[in-house]
């Protein structure tokens, strides 16, 4: 009898963990998305709804981890015979594995019920704003698109009217595709496992479980295209919701309400092309200036190798970053460790822990010295001066006074097309951001594609007349070829007399050469006059 009570008492402590951890997360991720200030205009245009389908969605999450642990036989066959990391009495509530089984698939159904019913409102709320048939802000909501300036925040694409609206976006989206799958397989396993169809007929219950397989894989993929956004960090400093959220009439057009931009729930690891990733950290006490470095190491890739790498976030942003190219073992390692080669999303919990030692200082922090600067970037060089530029930003956007810095002049020199992608968008915000403030002359940039011959170049040379640039986007164009050192030292040397022109380079020696002799030859030897001064980023 003592023994049966103790294994009962083992088993509702172990019910009342479960239990606990479903509250949880429930009401965690529910104040989430209720309270943060990032998702303040998806809950304008979702409501309640919004908050009741992601906290169980994180619950799901939980319980689909859970449900195949009780009935993992060879598992259960270790811990009941050979471990001796449990006592016998715990190792009896093993016994109980097909009830623990049973009430998770029992909450897994409960929390699909709440999230599936949610997000059926989402979908109507969200169609009825395509087609303006709801109040005036979630219809204003509902106007943004993925276009140059702007990102969406209703995932409802077509301006059709419930309940064909509703039907398109569950058909279409892969959201709502997989979402029929893994209901559908959910309701076809739990009927099928009823006493009476168990017993009389076994290959249906036996035939209907392995519906499983289709149910996670349909699980994995529910949530990649990140329909539900919210404001983006950047967005956020520049764009406050609940200064902002009365003024939607004016958004774009007053300086303290920008148009926001909007992205699904990222994960901290970003996967540029050319494989390239963006690490975006936190630590509590981190300081930086532009243009510093830190040493990085990740235990899980190798547990001595450090190695450096430039920040790429401004001092005025919320988090650090680094951008990594992935060309060696180590990267290559830290790539796959972070999950860069899955599409599906990736829990910050699943990341591996990075070891942070740093920031140290750089030439480039000397930037906002000089009156006139020229940043020289070569391939993942151009780094250091992500840093400096979106500095620069925030500086213009907070109508910074003190800034003693007057004139950039950036220069960009990559082989192949795929590197400047990741790049382009920071570039494509200054130049906005300097022709709406009448100031579009303070930031001078060339972009250099040194690894195509004539032929290559010639084939896009017939768009050259076009506003944009073809490969970048940007209205600056694409050069060919490699800059003439000379010509461009010279030319700046006529433009700004009698000044002290810092010029910084993150690339290979043989640039630092070259650079270096242009320096000096184009510095005049008296005290007045321009002088050229050298600086070259070393690890």
């Amino acid at each position: 009898m003592g023994n049966w009570v103790v294994n009962e008492g083992l088993s509702i402590f172990v019910i009342l963990v479960w239990l606990g951890m479903n509250a949880f997360l429930f009401v965690w991720y529910y104040r989430v998305y209720d309270n943060r200030e990032q998702f303040f205009y998806t809950r304008k245009l979702l409501g309640a709804a919004l908050p009741l389908a992601r906290a169980p969605a994180a619950c799901l999450n939980f319980n689909c981890m859970l449900i195949l642990l009780p009935v993992c036989r060879n598992l259960l066959s270790f811990l009941r015979g050979s471990s001796a990391c449990c006592s016998t009495r715990i190792r009896r509530q093993l016994d109980r594995n097909l009830t623990f089984h049973k009430m998770v698939a029992w909450m897994i159904a409960l929390h699909t019920a709440i999230h599936t019913i949610a997000h059926l409102f989402n979908v109507e709320w969200c169609v009825d704003a395509r087609v303006n048939n709801s109040d005036s802000y979630s219809v204003a909501l509902s106007k943004f698109e993925d276009k140059p300036g702007e990102t969406y925040l209703n995932f409802a694409e077509k301006k059709i009217k419930n309940p064909e609206g509703g039907l398109l976006v569950a058909v279409t989206r892969l959201a709502g595709i997989t979402g029929i799958v893994i209901t559908l397989c959910l309701i076809l396993i739990i009927t099928s496992s009823t006493k009476t169809i168990r017993r009389s007929y076994f290959e249906v219950f036996w035939y209907t479980h392995h519906l499983f397989v289709i149910f996670f894989i349909g699980l994995a993929i529910h949530g990649a295209e990140r329909i539900v956004r919210g404001q983006t960090a950047q967005s956020l400093i520049q764009h406050k919701p609940k200064i902002c959220w009365k003024k939607i009439d004016e958004w774009g057009k007053i300086k303290e309400c920008p148009i926001p931009q909007f992205s699904g729930n990222p994960p901290m690891v970003v996967t540029h092309p050319f494989k390239t990733i963006e690490l975006q950290m936190k630590k509590k006490g981190f300081k930086m200036e532009v243009g510093q470095y830190i040493f990085v190491k990740c235990p899980m890739v190798s547990r001595l190798e450090w190695h450096p790498f430039t920040l790429t976030s401004a001092p005025e942003e919320d988090f650090f970053s680094i951008h990594i190219r992935i060309v060696g073992d180590w990267t290559e390692g830290l790539f796959n460790a972070c999950g860069c080669d899955k599409k599906e999303f990736q829990d910050a919990w699943k990341l591996p822990k990075i070891a942070v030692d740093g920031p140290f200082g750089t030439a480039s922090e000397d930037v906002f010295s000089y009156e006139v600067v020229m940043l020289v970037g070569a391939g993942i060089g151009v780094t250091p001066f992500a840093s400096i530029l979106k500095s620069v930003w925030y500086k213009y956007c907070n109508n910074a006074t003190n800034l003693r810095l007057r004139k950039i002049y950036f220069y960009w020199l990559c082989r192949d097309t795929h590197a400047f992608e990741w790049f382009a968008d920071l570039l494509q915000l200054l130049e906005t951001q300097m022709q709406e403030r009448n100031n579009a002359d303070f930031l001078s940039y060339n972009i250099y594609l040194t690894g195509w011959d004539e032929s290559q170049a010639s084939h896009f040379a017939v768009h050259h007349d076009e506003e944009k640039d073809v490969i970048t986007g940007l209205k600056q164009k694409t050069l060919y070829g490699r800059p003439n050192w000379d010509n461009e030292f010279k030319t700046i040397a006529s433009q700004h007399p009698n000044t002290r022109i810092g010029v910084f380079l993150c690339g290979p020696e043989a640039l630092a050469e070259t650079l270096s002799k242009q320096c000096i030859s184009n510095s005049e030897a008296g005290p007045r006059g321009v002088h050229f001064i050298f600086n070259k980023e070393n690890f």
